[in-house]
């Protein structure tokens, strides 16, 4: 499997960043890939060890978090694939468990990457860019419309609510299979969190459309602007379905709760973002006016939306930008109870740090904080925040209050789970392992089963609901079939 000795011949080579002095002026894509013969080198570095801990997904910390790829992605399989030039081949066993792997090559965590062998005293093989080389190689040939095409088509429908990563791969699965599948979004742009939950910069929405057309080339059907419970009706979908997806994600933002939060100039951070990815996706060299040009924004919040939002302020113009976090920073080595091949839990400048910190945002995160209240002027804008230490506990430490100016408030702390009065309106009470609820024709998968997860989850979900409500199918047929 690929080359015994790759990992020994070849460095580590990751798609390079565009220059940060260069990236901050756009909201284009951030990486520049490399080009084939190094893609091929890098795929040689898969090592043939014994045990491919990279594509087995374990969970440790009570299933806080996985070790390898939670989705079974065939990893070594199509590593060996790529670094004899066999590209369709390498699609075909990429796309046998990851629907939209353009996807996940570009936003993914890689939790493969960390618990691969070589990572043992290593740096890991590239398997987030690799994976992008193929599926992007697979749309220049047409294989991925090809790949999508049903062999036969059932007279049996599925309606899916909600195009995100669940969304697309149980639509993409299911037509597969031969049914007549409805993708029904409430936005007017179809993706959920793949459009306007992610900045452009980090995953092009061009990405995002070329998956969305092939589809419909395909068969799936889509429809923007309908929101379930509005426009349409839990009574009027099962009239005309044999089956509704549910993957609605958990769209409830964590709030906070302090006076003031009521200002204006105080945001969820993904109404930020999307309203800035709807202004670049209007803009034809993807390039936005100052618009923060002057003003001093705060960040609350870390992980994947926080850096995020500080990439797009910085991008922005905004005068200065800071973070809060109210837990302590990660240290920047593993600690004794986080082993391989766990993910590490270290301390990472993300690439919107780097861009702040390289525009003179020197002191940019303060770790152990916790705000206390918005003040306002007479306007009610905001104009600055309280702040104060907290412990271990999250209890304030005394006298460690801190004011601090501000004109934009960003809220990045993570969602709390789905709509539960959509759940209610379809009379969902329970949620099984499988994804089937207690009412026969709903299932429910990705974030708005399992809360607030990863890219590569709803995709798995997406995938193992469809084909349970193929499987489930089938066995009716054949028990027509006997009946008969």
């Amino acid at each position: 499997m690929a080359d015994p000795f790759g990992f020994l011949k070849f460095d580590r080579k990751d798609n390079p960043y565009r220059d940060v002095n260069d990236r901050v002026l756009d909201f284009k894509e951030l990486q520049t890939p490399l080009d084939e013969k190094e893609r091929q080198e890098q795929a040689a570095r898969c090592m043939s060890c014994g045990i491919p801990f990279c594509h087995s997904g374990v969970f440790y910390g009570g299933k806080r978090a996985v070790s390898g790829c939670p989705n079974d992605n065939l990893i070594p399989e199509w590593n060996d694939l790529v670094y004899r030039g066999e590209f369709k081949k390498a699609f075909e066993r990429l796309t046998r468990t990851n629907y939209l792997p353009e996807m996940t090559g570009r936003v993914c965590p890689s939790p493969c990457e960390k618990s691969c062998t070589e990572a043992l005293n290593g740096s890991g093989v590239t398997i987030h860019d690799n994976e992008r080389f193929i599926i992007d190689t697979a749309f220049e040939q047409g294989w991925v419309k090809e790949s999508g095409m049903p062999v036969e088509r059932y007279d049996y429908k599925v309606a899916v609510i909600g195009s995100g990563p669940a969304g697309l791969s149980a639509a993409w699965r299911l037509n597969r299979l031969g049914y007549q599948v409805t993708v029904y979004e409430k936005s007017d742009r179809f993706g959920g969190l793949l459009m306007y939950g992610i900045p452009n910069m980090k995953l092009d929405k061009d990405v995002v459309n070329r998956r969305i057309s092939v589809m419909k080339e395909v068969g799936i059907k889509f429809q923007a602007n309908t929101e379930i419970g509005k426009d349409l009706s839990y009574d009027q979908l099962a009239s005309e379905f044999n089956r509704i997806v549910l993957a609605i994600g958990a769209g409830v933002a964590r709030d906070l709760p302090v006076v003031g939060r009521q200002a204006e100039g105080v945001q969820f951070a993904v109404d930020f973002l999307t309203e800035v990815t709807k202004e670049v996706l209007e803009s034809a060299d993807k390039k936005l006016p100052k618009s923060l040009e002057g003003k001093k924004v705060i960040v609350i919040g870390g992980g994947d939306t926080g850096n995020d939002c500080i990439g797009t302020a910085i991008r922005l113009g905004a005068a200065s930008v800071r973070q809060l976090e109210i837990t302590p920073q990660l240290p920047e080595s593993r600690a004794a109870n986080n082993p391989w091949p766990e993910y590490p839990m270290t301390n990472r400048l993300g690439y919107g740090q780097e861009e702040a910190i390289n525009a003179g945002n020197i002191n940019l995160t303060q770790y152990t904080r916790s705000t206390t209240e918005i003040i306002v002027d007479d306007s009610n804008n905001v104009k600055a925040i309280k702040t104060v230490q907290v412990d271990p506990s999250f209890q304030p430490v005394p006298g460690s209050e801190e004011i601090l100016e501000a004109d934009l408030v960003l809220l990045a702390m993570g969602f709390v789970g789905v709509q539960k009065e959509i759940l209610e309106q379809f009379e969902v009470t329970e949620v099984y392992d499988d994804n089937s609820t207690n009412n026969e024709k709903v299932f429910v998968a990705g974030d708005a089963k399992r809360g607030p997860s990863l890219v590569i989850w709803g995709i798995r979900e997406g995938r193992l609901t469809a084909e349970k409500i193929d499987k489930d199918f089938q066995s009716q047929k054949e028990l027509e079939s006997q009946a008969v």
